[in-house]
């Protein structure tokens, strides 16, 4: 058995593993923050790499009695070996893009929401209430609370502040993800379900990735 130490790259592994085992038949890798681009950039060389469920994984080598990274790849080596694994099927690099903006827009709205909550309670505390304010009424509302108020000011003008900078990097994402959701047949065609607009349908079609991979 080959050991060695490369930089975590496609490009190093690949030339490691051509150059001490051509014959290699099965590669293992288990899932993990930088297991999509590895995994992809592998196959792409034409390197026969199979990910693995860390769990699953994990399962085989906490019987080690000592725990580090050499001996994990040993531990995983051997569970190649022997072929007491369950692939892990990787999504596409393009579903996981789609996903990171929906996850960035998801973030920005939850920051939206809490400036939001944070100015209603600051203000509530001092028996000025907002009541049901969407989009610019609610800034608008805020600032005619807190007029001729400096203390208020102070306080309250910079979340009113951040939360305009967030609204418009909402803004921006939700015209990305129209953008995308216009220029995709499946989406458009989910969409045609009443209740499902375009972030519902991409997150769909993310989530699933490739049909084929489920039997029914």
């Amino acid at each position: 058995m080959q050991e060695g130490v490369v930089d975590s790259n496609p490009e190093a592994i690949a030339s490691f593993v051509r150059s001490k085992a051509p014959g290699t038949v099965r590669i293992g890798i288990e899932t993990g923050p930088t297991t999509t681009w590895l995994w992809t950039e592998l196959k792409r060389l034409g390197l026969p790499v199979i990910c693995i469920d860390a769990r699953h994984a994990r399962a085989v080598l906490k019987m080690q009695i000592n725990k580090n990274d050499r001996n994990d790849a040993a531990g995983i080596a051997r569970i190649m070996q022997t072929g007491w694994f369950k692939a892990v099927r990787v999504k596409d690099l393009e579903s996981h893009a789609v996903k990171a903006l929906l996850a960035s827009r998801a973030l920005l709205v939850k920051i939206k929401r809490d400036l939001e909550n944070q100015v209603r309670g600051l203000l509530k505390n001092l028996g000025l209430v907002i009541g049901r304010a969407k989009f610019n009424v609610f800034a608008v509302r805020a600032e005619g609370l807190i007029e001729n108020r400096p203390e208020l000011v102070a306080a309250v003008r910079p979340l009113l502040e951040a939360r305009k900078a967030i609204e418009r990097q909402v803004g921006d994402l939700d015209r990305k993800v129209h953008k995308l959701a216009r220029h995709d047949v499946q989406v458009r065609r989910f969409m045609t379900v009443p209740g499902v607009g375009p972030i519902t349908a991409l997150c769909f079609k993310a989530t699933i990735d490739d049909p084929t991979r489920f039997r029914r």
